[in-house]
């Protein structure tokens, strides 16, 4: 026997082997979610929920945050480039052939460009920032779309981190979501704990998701929670073109 060829198990696969865990990654895949919320979804004790998430924060594969709305909830996320990487690893052990990156996929063209609406709390940082890269990764294959729902002035520093990443979002202006309230969106994200417990409901119902993002502004120095902030926007926002180019590639394949 070929003993140079023996090799334990990748831990990831373990991991995911589990039924439970396994959907939970597939619930926390969609949105940020509340313990309870996975335990009511699941319909397991919240026990076993937190024992699972323990496992799987212990890899990396998700983290978590107290909510701002209600310090009492804590959301979980799924840590999708962690997983990514992992799972490269564990294919690279069985055979260097497995390509388990595909790379970034354009958004095949269609007749309705897809539509996405951003909701913070002042929309003067987190979802103007999401909106803007959006519509610039996508390279304007996306319409996306930002509001609150106690705007405020855009914050200095959400301009200033933009424009180090090219972007200009100097003249745009913060807007109130009763200003979309009749408008229809195939997706509607909320970036903070309090907007979504005031997230009206929107024609059409649009598949909607919570990322679950501090306001980087109430801290006292608060330039690097913005690039922090900008950081986390453009890996979710990676992860979000990925699913809408599935979604174009199989309108278009149906179509034709």
């Amino acid at each position: 026997m070929n003993t140079s060829l023996q090799s334990p198990v990748p831990e990831v696969l373990r991991l995911l082997g589990d039924q439970q865990r396994w959907r939970l990654l597939q619930e926390l895949a969609q949105s940020d979610l509340t313990v309870g919320e996975l335990a009511e979804r699941l319909g397991k004790p919240q026990s076993l929920v937190s024992y699972h998430l323990a496992e799987l924060r212990k890899s990396g594969l998700v983290s978590s945050r107290r909510s701002s709305a209600d310090a009492r909830d804590t959301y979980c996320r799924f840590e999708i480039a962690r997983c990514a990487e992992q799972l490269r690893a564990a294919g690279n052990t069985l055979s260097r052939a497995l390509h388990l990156d595909p790379g970034q996929r354009p958004i095949p063209s269609r007749r309705r460009r897809p539509t996405v609406l951003f909701l913070c709390t002042g929309n003067s940082a987190r979802s103007q920032m999401a909106e803007a890269l959006l519509e610039h990764r996508s390279g304007g294959g996306v319409r996306a779309r930002s509001a609150g729902s106690d705007p405020k002035a855009l914050h200095p520093n959400a301009v200033r981190v933009m424009a180090e990443r090219g972007i200009d979002i100097a003249g745009r202006k913060s807007k109130h979501l009763d200003r979309f309230a009749r408008s229809r969106f195939d997706h509607v994200i909320t970036l903070c704990d309090k907007v979504r417990e005031v997230c009206p409901e929107f024609p059409d119902a649009p598949r909607t998701a919570h990322w679950s993002m501090p306001d980087p502004s109430v801290e006292a120095d608060s330039y690097p929670a913005f690039v922090r902030l900008a950081d986390e926007l453009e890996n979710r926002i990676d992860v979000l073109l990925a699913e809408l180019s599935v979604t174009a590639a199989k309108e278009v394949s149906h179509g034709s």
